[in-house]
Order: C-alpha cells, then sequence, then structure tokens
C-alpha cells in the first residue's frame, strides 16, 4: 500500500514535469526566459480580464458564504473542536499566506508608485495617498479571499465529508466520484501542484534576493549567485527539518517565532518612525481603499498601456492564484472544527487588517524621508526593490538592529513557507494523506530549491513573475468552478440548515 501511494499517477506526472522545468531553466536558460516572457504577454494582452473578473468573484463570494446561513455550518462533524488556539491558527496562515511578500514589498511598493504612479503628478501629496491605497488594494481583501475558496471547500469536503484532501475532491457534487477518480480529477490535482511549486519558487526566489541585499548592505557579502544559491541551500535544510516534524511540532512553533519577530519589528518601527503619521496614513489610506474597492477591483486599462497594470496587478493576482492551492490546502488543514463564518473572518478580516497596518507602519517610513528630501531612498526603490527596506532603516535610529533582525525575520518566512509548502505538496501526491511520507517531503523540499535556483539563473525577479502568472492561468478557472461546487454542496445539506 505504502509503494503504491508513494509512487501513483499523481506524483509521478507532477514530479516529472516540475523536473523537466528545472532541468529547461538550468541547461537551457535563454530558451527558458524568451518562452516565458512570449506567454506571459499573451496571457496578459487576452486574458487579463479573467484574473480581474477572478478575484473579485471570490471577494464577493467569501462575503456571501459568511453573511448568508450556510456560515453556521462547521467544518467538520458538529460536535469538532478546533485544533489549534486561534493565536496559532493565525501565526500559522499568516506566514504561509504572506511571507516574505510583506518584507519584501512593505517599503518598496509605496515608494515605487509615489515616484511612479499609474496615473496623476508623480512625488506629490496625492502620489503618496494612492500609492498606499494601492498596496493596501494588492495585499488586502483580495489575496485573502483567493486562499478562503480553496480553504473553506477542501475543508468542508475533506473534515465534514470525509473526502480525501486532495482539491479534486470539492469537485463531487459536479463531475461525480468517478470523475474525480479518473483523468479529470488527476489532471486538477496535477494542476494544483504545478501551481503551488511555481508560487512557492517564486516567493522563495524574492526571499533570497532580500537576504542576499540584507546581509550585502549590513556586512558587505556581495550579490552573487554563489551566494544565492548557499542562501537557498542552508534554508531548504532547515524547512525541511521543520516540515519532517509535522505541523504540530515544528511548523507550529516557527510560525509563532515567526510571528513574534514579525509583530516586535513592527511595533519598534511604530514607535521609531513617525507615529502620528502612520496613524494617519493608515486611517486615510483605509478610507480611500474601501471608498474605491469596487471601481478598483474591476478596473483594467482598455484604452491605455496595460503595462503598470500587467506588471502589478494583474501579477499580484495570478501570483496569489498560483499561491491558492498551497496556502489553500494548508489553511484547510488547520481550520477543522471552524464554522464557515469564523473561517473567512479569521482568513480574510484579521490577516488583512495585518497586511494594512504593516503597509501603513514601512511605507510611510519610506516615504516620510522621500518627501523629506532624501532622493536616493525612492530611486533606490525603483532601482532595486530588495534592498529598499534596508536603505530606508540606515536613516532611522537602530536601524542597524532592526535591519539585523528584519533578516532574521526573512529567514523565517522563507521557513514558514517552504515548510508549508513541502508539507502540503506531500498530501496533494500522497492521496490527501493527513501526514504525507518523509520521503515525498524530502523530494519536494529540493524540487522547489532547484527550480527557485533555475529561475534565478535564467532571468531574477522578471523570470520569477513571470513563471508564477502562466502557472496560476489554468487554476484560476478551477477556482472558480470550485466556489460553484461548494455552493451547490452546502445548498444540498439539510441538516444543519434546519438546526
Amino acid at each position: 500500500m505504502e509503494a503504491k501511494d508513494r509512487w501513483n499517477a499523481v506524483f509521478i506526472i507532477s514530479l516529472s514535469v516540475t523536473l523537466g522545468i528545472v532541468l529547461w531553466g538550468l541547461f537551457a536558460p535563454e530558451s527558458f526566459a524568451t518562452v516565458a516572457n512570449d506567454v506571459f504577454n499573451f496571457l496578459i494582452g487576452s486574458f487579463g480580464w479573467l484574473y480581474i473578473w477572478a478575484m473579485f468573484i471570490f471577494v464577493a463570494f467569501a462575503v456571501f458564504m459568511a453573511v448568508s446561513r450556510y456560515g453556521k455550518i462547521k467544518l467538520g462533524s458538529d460536535d469538532d473542536e478546533p485544533e489549534f488556539s486561534s493565536i496559532s491558527w493565525f501565526a500559522m496562515l499568516f506566514s504561509a499566506g504572506m511571507g516574505i511578500g510583506l518584507v519584501f514589498w512593505g517599503v518598496a511598493e509605496p515608494l515605487y508608485h509615489y515616484m511612479q504612479p499609474p496615473v496623476g503628478t508623480p512625488q506629490t501629496p496625492e502620489a503618496a495617498i494612492q500609492a498606499i491605497t494601492i498596496s493596501f488594494f494588492h495585499w488586502g481583501f483580495h489575496p485573502w479571499a483567493n486562499y478562503s475558496i480553496l480553504g473553506m471547500a477542501l475543508a468542508y469536503f475533506q473534515f465534514r465529508r470525509n473526502a480525501p484532501g486532495l482539491i479534486s475532491s470539492i469537485f463531487v457534487p459536479l463531475i461525480g466520484e468517478k470523475g474525480v477518480r479518473g483523468p479529470i480529477g488527476k489532471t486538477i490535482d496535477i494542476l494544483a501542484i504545478f501551481a503551488t511549486v511555481a508560487g512557492i519558487a517564486t516567493s522563495l526566489g524574492l526571499g533570497t534576493l532580500q537576504i542576499n541585499s540584507g546581509v550585502n548592505f549590513l556586512w558587505g557579502v556581495p550579490i552573487n549567485s554563489t551566494v544565492q544559491i548557499a542562501i537557498i541551500v542552508v534554508i531548504t535544510a532547515i524547512f525541511l527539518g521543520s516540515a519532517i516534524t509535522g505541523i504540530e511540532k515544528g511548523i507550529k512553533y516557527i510560525s509563532n517565532l515567526n510571528l513574534g519577530t514579525a509583530f516586535f519589528v513592527l511595533i519598534a518601527t511604530l514607535l521609531i518612525g513617525p507615529t502620528v503619521k502612520i496613524i494617519e496614513v493608515l486611517t486615510t489610506g483605509l478610507g480611500a481603499y474601501l471608498g474605491g474597492f469596487i471601481e478598483r477591483s474591476l478596473t483594467l486599462a482598455p484604452f491605455g498601456d496595460a503595462g503598470w497594470l500587467g506588471g502589478w496587478t494583474l501579477f499580484y493576482w495570478a501570483w496569489w492564484i498560483a499561491w491558492g492551492p498551497f496556502v489553500g490546502t494548508f489553511i484547510a488543514r488547520i481550520s477543522k472544527g471552524r464554522t464557515i463564518r469564523e473561517f473567512v473572518s479569521g482568513v480574510i478580516l484579521v490577516p488583512a487588517l495585518g497586511s494594512f497596518v504593516w503597509f501603513a507602519v514601512f511605507g510611510t517610513l519610506g516615504l516620510n524621508l522621500e518627501m523629506a528630501g532624501i532622493a536616493a531612498v525612492g530611486q533606490n526603490a525603483i532601482a532595486d526593490v530588495s534592498t529598499a527596506f534596508f536603505v530606508v532603516y540606515s536613516h532611522y535610529p537602530l536601524g542597524q538592529l532592526i535591519s539585523i533582525i528584519t533578516v532574521a525575520l526573512i529567514s523565517t518566512f522563507f521557513i514558514t513557507s517552504g515548510n508549508s509548502a513541502t508539507f502540503v505538496l506531500s498530501m496533494l501526491s500522497s492521496d490527501g494523506a493527513l501526514n504525507p511520507s518523509l520521503i515525498k517531503m524530502v523530494i519536494w523540499g529540493l524540487l522547489m530549491a532547484a527550480l527557485s535556483i533555475a529561475l534565478l539563473i535564467t532571468g531574477g525577479l522578471q523570470t520569477l513573475q513571470t513563471a508564477s502568472i502562466v502557472a496560476a492561468f489554468p487554476f484560476a478557472v478551477v477556482m472558480l468552478l470550485a466556489c460553484f461546487s461548494l455552493y451547490k454542496a452546502v445548498s444540498e445539506e439539510d441538516r444543519p440548515l434546519k438546526k
């Protein structure tokens, strides 16, 4: 039984595809970059509208499920209680869902949009508010609603209907048990694995770039492929070790440590920086974000240049979708016993609020310097976003100390993303087993590290972005169908509603 599970069709096919991409990137980097760029331009030009509509539908569907009568349904049997405390639950889902991106873009993105806003005059008070609002939009309700779709559906079918922990299990109401076990179901699971590998490789690549930039800025360590490969190797060894110990031990403890470190850096920055201005920016940014939510959610560029939209909003939406199978599966695994209403509130509202505070604090930190005339800060955010955080901190008290702590924070984010993804990939390729084999964890961990190295070698951040968008495209359709399948299932469930 173990041998059959270890070498099932989903595992063999997804492993072969991933290995092929790694080898292609390593031995023919120019060809890989050219093809990826061509596919990227085609998808953005022809199907940008699909990403926009999909993400908006995810938000609307999650809100509907929470406020409707279906919100009372438990993700598990009626007498199940949550497996983890709320603090540990938030720590694990936040670390897995955002991770390295918050530190990478927390300072750089608001500065970038302030220097080069999509509309209006750059480097004005209006551009500053627009920059904060755009950052809130990219890191607010949409990504977490995206995660909630598969997480909610998978937890429902896995813990209430006793289905395997596979993405394909969600589609039983649409294609039946036979369809799920056949080629259609296996294709869905393979797409989920591929999207997860590409999304995580993107994040690990970003984290590697920023760790390298941080140690270069602090201690003069050179920025080159050799150092970046060494960083990936060391961090991979650590996250594999924590993944092997399981969720209850390694993953939970590192996530709690990660959340504590992030909270310390956040509070320290709030006190060191312009505190009053940060509070005002948070308030004003929230007002602008909520006031223009629907308009911004459905904005495309039919009569203008779509370059900014493709490089920012569509990249983010594709990135979140690519992370959807991984984060959704992981959140489902740790959410047994919670109601749908509690799940949606915990997965969307609380983390989104954390993102708003994060970007208000760190965005204001950078904007405050730029508007005070320290022009090198804004130019650096455009030239090299991976060093923007450290350059900004060098102008504040205790900047070097907090920068050192931040390098450690990036490393723990790297570890939490890697160990969670390793666990999830092993689950998805083990017929949904809640405790997959150690061999698969090691294999997937090493392959993710290899893909990150391959993508960095072939073109750095641009290739990472491209790979993420390409991987996410087919899964956007899968997730839209998942909404319909979950609604069909809960609408047919009479017992909890009659209660």
